[in-house]
């Protein structure tokens, strides 16, 4: 059976939000609260107890553990190492591996699922590609990501990212005496709603099941509909597919 579907009221966005606040001094209840919603999201649309998912980037782990929980069996895969273990030894279901080269048959799994790291890979698309690529048909992607022109889209360095990534980078640096965690051009890049929305139109393998803002309340979805206001106003896009029968 279906989770129930997933409560996005105006409540649960100042929530979520409000959470940004604390994502430096308290990160595993901001990275557990962002997981949990994301799962519930996603369970919106697909039935996960039993299912095969993969979490591409899982870092810290939080969405695998979140996916889990909800009774999915989860492989989580993500570049680095240092953050596979950030939180002690890596667990037998942690990859290291390329977002990039996802290392699955194609069609292998029920759900291919992804949390705010588009932004953070040199080609975006190449990623969505392969977690379209290892979906079985039916199957369904859940990408999230940070949109450039958002408020948060420089990340640590916003919202001086409005005047040039580079720009923003100096600037941080200066303030803080380090430079930023994540770096423009480096392991962060610019990606827009409307490229989301093109690369998705763009395949004929695949339906788009909902394209909203992922933190919003439902009613303000219609958003992502406005051309140069849903750059700004979405503040993270939330892009589900489900893979067509060929």
């Amino acid at each position: 059976m279906l989770v129930p579907r997933h409560c996005a009221t105006l409540a649960r966005s100042v929530r979520l939000l409000s959470a940004f606040r604390r994502e430096r001094s308290e990160p595993e209840y901001f990275y557990d609260l962002m997981a949990r919603d994301a799962v519930a999201q996603l369970g919106s649309y697909t039935d996960l107890d039993g299912a095969t998912v993969i979490d591409v980037g899982t870092g810290f782990g939080f969405s695998a553990r979140a996916l889990a929980a909800a009774g999915a069996r989860c492989t989580g895969i993500d570049h680095d190492l240092g953050e596979l273990t950030a939180h002690g030894s890596r667990e037998p279901n942690q990859l290291v591996a390329s977002a990039l080269e996802l290392p699955f048959r194609t069609g292998a799994v029920d759900v291919c699922f992804s949390s705010n790291v588009l932004e953070h890979v040199p080609e975006p698309w190449r990623m969505a590609d392969e977690m379209v690529r290892v979906t079985r048909p039916g199957g369904t992607v859940f990408l999230s990501f940070t949109n450039w022109l958002s408020p948060w889209g420089g990340h640590e360095t916003s919202p001086w990212h409005y005047l040039g990534g580079d720009r923003a980078a100096r600037w941080y640096e200066r303030r803080t005496g380090r430079p930023p965690k994540n770096r423009y051009g480096l392991t962060l890049h610019p990606v827009s709603v409307s490229s989301a929305l093109a690369w998705a139109r763009r395949r004929d393998d695949v339906e788009v099941l909902d394209a909203l803002p992922r933190y919003h309340p439902r009613w303000a979805e219609g958003i992502v509909r406005v051309p140069g206001l849903r750059e700004i106003a979405t503040w993270n896009l939330a892009l589900i597919l489900r893979r067509r029968d060929p």
